[in-house]
């Protein structure tokens, strides 16, 4: 899909034009070294707690004795004793970022219910392809529930939510733990997620949007799938776009730009989800690239997607449990 400055909302032109110059069409080399955020920046971005909230870190023993990190943020003012727990997996391609990056974005969901956040520092792909980063997100998801005492979270309530590759690491976690059976999910926000590596739909092929074109979602998918890129052996766990059975997943929320590379497979996720009886809001915003919602968080298009998020994920607190196996 070839995108004219016409077709992107007018709030949007002017800081997708900048960034564009910068981000569009990369290779898997060019993803390896030009994704990394500058030093000072990271630091200062690591460093950050939002105002309202507290942050501590935990540890998870992964099966090669490594560790992975956890973050637990919550409100400083309020403790609850059940309060939801949510599991949120944080974006960057599968390729890059980090969980103290999206923290700011997490404060609406915390002060509007009172929800626990726990976000892994999951694997990279620049560090080991699938499934690492869903082996660790799973891991993670483990680790919320059998936490949720402590934490003051339900059991009953835990939920899994991300944006770009985090949702596409929220809908592979949630078709991970329907299968094992291990977990009860209550609901999901896969937003704008990275769902499919085959890239043959409309709005991804030659997609030429700002911020994440089709160049740049090709050398991302390269990067972590590995050996089973470019094969029919991909699993839906990597790739949920490639799940055929979509039966019992949770309540699910989802928004896309119209102009993205994902619009096409976040769609047909919501249709397929549909099909499956499994209650979905969706949304579709016009002029939006991929990411839109935080790179101009001002734009009319912008507080728009945010409050269709915040406002459902409140209604979705009220309504939706899941009890533990």
């Amino acid at each position: 899909m070839q995108v004219r400055r016409d077709m992107i909302d007018p709030e949007l032109r002017r800081r997708g034009a900048l960034l564009g110059r910068v981000l569009a069409a990369r290779s898997e080399e060019q993803l390896r070294r030009g994704m990394s955020v500058p030093g000072a920046v990271d630091t200062w971005l690591r460093a950050r707690v939002p105002r309202g909230l507290t942050r501590t870190e935990e540890h998870v023993t992964r099966p090669d004795g490594s560790t992975l990190r956890l973050f637990v943020y919550r409100s400083a003012t309020a403790r609850p004793d059940a309060a939801p727990g949510l599991l949120w997996i944080h974006g960057g391609g599968y390729a890059s970022g980090a969980p103290e990056y999206e923290a700011a974005g997490l404060r609406p969901l915390i002060s509007g219910s009172g929800a626990v956040v726990v976000t892994p520092a999951y694997r990279l792909s620049t560090e080991a392809p699938y499934p690492a980063a869903l082996d660790d997100c799973y891991a993670a998801l483990l680790w919320l529930r059998d936490n949720a005492a402590r934490l003051g979270v339900r059991s009953d309530q835990i939920a899994v939510a991300g944006a770009s590759a985090g949702g596409g690491l929220t809908a592979a976690t949630t078709l991970y733990a329907r299968d094992r059976g291990e977990v009860g999910v209550a609901f999901q926000m896969p937003i704008y997620p990275m769902i499919d590596d085959r890239g043959d739909n409309e709005s991804t092929r030659d997609n030429d949007a700002p911020i994440w074109d089709a160049v740049t979602n090709r050398s991302a998918w390269r990067m972590y799938l590995g050996d089973l890129a470019g094969t029919d052996d991909v699993p839906a766990y990597a790739a949920p776009a490639r799940a055929t059975d979509l039966a019992g997943l949770p309540p699910t929320l989802t928004y896309v730009g119209d102009i993205e590379a994902f619009r096409d497979e976040t769609v047909r996720y919501v249709e397929d989800l549909r099909a499956a009886g499994v209650p979905v809001e969706f949304r579709l915003f016009p002029g939006a690239y991929h990411g839109f919602d935080a790179i101009v968080p001002k734009a009319a298009v912008s507080v728009a997607a945010r409050a269709f998020r915040d406002q459902w994920f409140g209604y979705a607190v009220r309504t939706y449990v899941a009890p533990q196996p």
